[in-house]
């Protein structure tokens, strides 16, 4: 992998790289996702990805857990595709944007019954509960409130929780890792530059290892 070959557009070398990965890997969409909180305290969890494009990454989370207080906070975010049997990792930072309510609630019409009740029993995620017993017992009241429909064209039945939506990452640097032997590692980065959307709005260069 070299700069010159490198596409001008990120986009277009991640677009190949994540086709590569989940062409081999069963969970290609697992990424890292790091925040901090306005005092600058790290915190970093396995998220995943629920689209990308030029406008940015998506995730979903509930609103009460720590990212989306971080989020609140310090709007920014690191995230790291981590694809080791590959020998390769994708690296990027950028400013978070929160998703509209239509569109957390186009993406929440697609998950399953089972994880949409998941949503809704995880209501205050990241706080301290009694035990196992106390999750499942909260999704077993909600199945009995909302009971699984008979087909999938029912299941608006459990509607988008008011605590849960979307975020977008909006890069401004992506790294690319490619391992190579004797840690001579190819690291191939972007970095936004002036005229975003055209393919000149980005600087690419070579890192050393």
């Amino acid at each position: 992998m070299t700069e010159t070959s490198a596409p001008s557009d990120p986009l277009v070398l991640f677009s190949a790289w994540f086709a590569a990965a989940a062409a081999e890997l069963a969970e290609p969409n697992a990424m890292i996702l790091a925040t901090a909180s306005a005092g600058g305290a790290p915190s970093a969890r396995t998220v995943l990805l629920k689209g990308y494009g030029p406008d940015g990454f998506r995730f979903f989370t509930n609103f009460t857990s720590r990212k989306a207080r971080d989020l609140d906070e310090n709007p920014r975010a690191a995230l790291v595709f981590p694809w080791h049997p590959m020998y390769r990792q994708v690296r990027i930072e950028g400013a978070v944007e929160g998703l509209s309510e239509e569109e957390s609630a186009a993406y929440f019409r697609t998950r399953p019954y089972g994880s949409r009740l998941g949503a809704w029993a995880s209501e205050r995620q990241s706080a301290v509960i009694s035990g196992r017993a106390e999750l499942v017992e909260r999704f077993a009241e909600l199945s009995r409130r909302w009971p699984n429909p008979a087909n999938d064209d029912e299941l608006d039945i459990v509607p988008l929780p008011g605590f849960w939506g979307g975020y977008r990452v909006v890069p401004e640097a992506i790294e690319f890792w490619q391992g190579r032997r004797d840690r001579l590692h190819d690291r191939i980065a972007y970095e936004r530059g002036p005229g975003a959307g055209a393919e000149h709005s980005w600087r690419r260069s070579r890192l050393s290892p």
